[in-house]
């Protein structure tokens, strides 16, 4: 499955469960259902290239997206 391909949402185990993802007070809930995503992976690639703000996307909160952000932007500048 490509991982710029739409396609990986038909398999994501959120389908249908959409305002859990965008509760701050039902974070924990919406990893739980992302840890055995089959698609977590190509959820978080798409959720970091979009970039999504909001919501939890491939098991990560946005502020855990920024950071992961920073930290490969910060392992770039120091080669």
């Amino acid at each position: 499955m490509s991982r710029n391909s739409a396609v990986w949402r038909e398999h994501a185990k959120c389908s249908g469960k959409g305002d859990v993802f965008f509760d701050d007070i039902r974070e924990q809930e919406a990893k739980a259902i992302c840890a055995d995503c089959p698609v977590r992976e190509q959820c978080l690639d798409h959720a970091m290239r979009a970039p999504e703000q909001y919501g939890i996307w491939g098991g990560k909160t946005p502020r855990e997206r920024r950071r992961m952000t920073l930290s490969t932007t910060q392992a770039r500048s120091r080669r």
